[in-house]
């Protein structure tokens, strides 16, 4: 049966009473893979099969037994910054439909916490994880990186819009002033793409349009034209890459692809390639932007209503995914007008699976090589499932309102 607004705004309610009880803090996906012997074992994984099989089968451990292990290894719960930033913004669109002064303290309190809770060291205002992460280097907890940053960014220009206060302002200039600071690979002339974090350089493309959208925004608010320049040749190469199909990978050349083309990094290209088309008119990102539109509502949905992982791989349903593609299908509900139908079902899915009785959202439906039916993981991450439920219902229901 559909799922109308109030029923959104009941599975919002509930939600921010489990958020409210329990605090800003909580488990992450990546925490307990900050061990040092985790690492140890991802580095033997990339160089040997065997370990990399091994490393496959603890990972899916970490997933069965999520909280027992985390307990096991003593991995305390902690504050996200990327958490607090999606929970800013979310709670300020919320006092904006519901005009209750709670939603606004919540708002205010996740603000002033990220201002006090900067990356030291670096140029400008940065965020990043509170926990180690092993790529291709290891990356040391509180690195700043593009994609935390441009979170926080996204709370403070909300701030900003919301009130005029001009302090808010100032601070997303000075995240741009970080963000010039990425490692910048230049292709061409006209492409260059930002790195993730300032330890080495890589090509990964929603990192590069987060970055891209954010400089243009501020750069047109404040007739910074270079951070204009900047942002419009990062878009150029994230278009330039785009394949056939109208998707994406998640890494651009001269990276070695990974062919991974997924559910919600494909939503967060679509969120910046519509944001970056309504503030530049440019004809060429709206065809990008359409194509990958298409790409996505004909391949990342089972029953045209649960999210898949990638476009010939159901599980495993991830929170991540639903939240997002509700999020981005909201965002984009103003150009394509179907888009909204769509977020509705989705949201209509996850809530009645994935929704405890408690309020919170589960981690989602996880096909393991060790037990092969899916399995329902309940574990409760507060960055990976809360704050992004509660930014992907707080946009619906704007849309919802909008709509009515």
């Amino acid at each position: 049966m559909k799922i109308n607004s109030v029923d959104y705004t009941k599975s919002m309610y509930s939600l921010n009473n489990w958020i409210t009880k329990n605090g800003w803090q909580g488990y992450d996906p990546y925490d307990i893979k900050s061990l040092n012997w985790v690492i140890s074992l991802v580095n033997l994984g990339n160089k040997n099969k065997f370990f990399e099989i091994v490393r496959e089968v603890i990972f899916e451990l970490f997933y069965i037994f999520p909280t027992f292990l985390r307990k096991i290894f003593f991995v305390k719960t902690e504050t996200n910054a990327k958490a607090m930033a999606l929970f800013s913004r979310s709670y300020l669109d919320l006092y904006s439909i519901f005009k209750e002064p709670k939603f606004l303290e919540n708002s205010k309190y996740c603000i002033d916490w990220l201002e006090k809770n900067k990356s030291e060291g670096h140029k400008g205002s940065s965020w990043g994880y509170p926990f180690n992460w092993q790529t291709k280097e290891l990356i040391p907890k509180h690195t700043p990186n593009g994609i935390v940053t441009t979170a926080a960014g996204d709370a403070f220009w909300s701030w900003y819009k919301f009130s005029n206060d001009q302090h808010y302002l100032s601070v997303c200039k000075t995240i741009c002033v970080f963000l010039e600071t990425l490692p910048i690979h230049r292709i061409s002339g006209d492409q260059i793409c930002f790195s993730y974090t300032p330890v080495y350089v890589n090509h990964v493309h929603n990192l590069n349009l987060f970055v891209a959208e954010f400089l243009i925004k501020v750069g047109i608010e404040t007739n910074q034209k270079e951070w204009i320049n900047l942002g419009k040749q990062a878009v150029n190469y994230t278009i330039g890459n785009q394949f056939q199909d109208g998707s994406f990978d998640y890494n651009g050349p001269p990276e070695k692809p990974r062919n991974f083309i997924d559910n919600y990094h494909t939503a967060f290209v679509l969120r910046m390639l519509h944001s970056i088309w309504i503030l530049t008119k440019d004809k060429t990102v709206f065809e990008s932007l359409e194509k990958c539109y298409n790409h996505y509502v004909n391949n990342f949905f089972e029953k045209n209503k649960i999210p898949k992982l990638l476009p010939t791989r159901k599980y495993r349903i991830d929170i991540h995914s639903c939240a997002e593609s509700i999020n981005c299908l909201c965002e984009l509900s103003s150009t394509f007008s179907d888009s909204i139908k769509l977020a509705e079902r989705i949201a209509d899915w996850t809530i009645s699976n994935l929704q405890s009785p408690k309020g919170y959202f589960y981690y989602g439906y996880i096909k393991s090589r060790i037990f092969r039916k899916p399995f329902l993981s309940k574990v409760s991450y507060i960055r990976w499932n809360q704050a992004w439920m509660l930014k992907g219902l707080s946009n619906l229901l704007i849309k919802s309102k909008q709509k009515v």
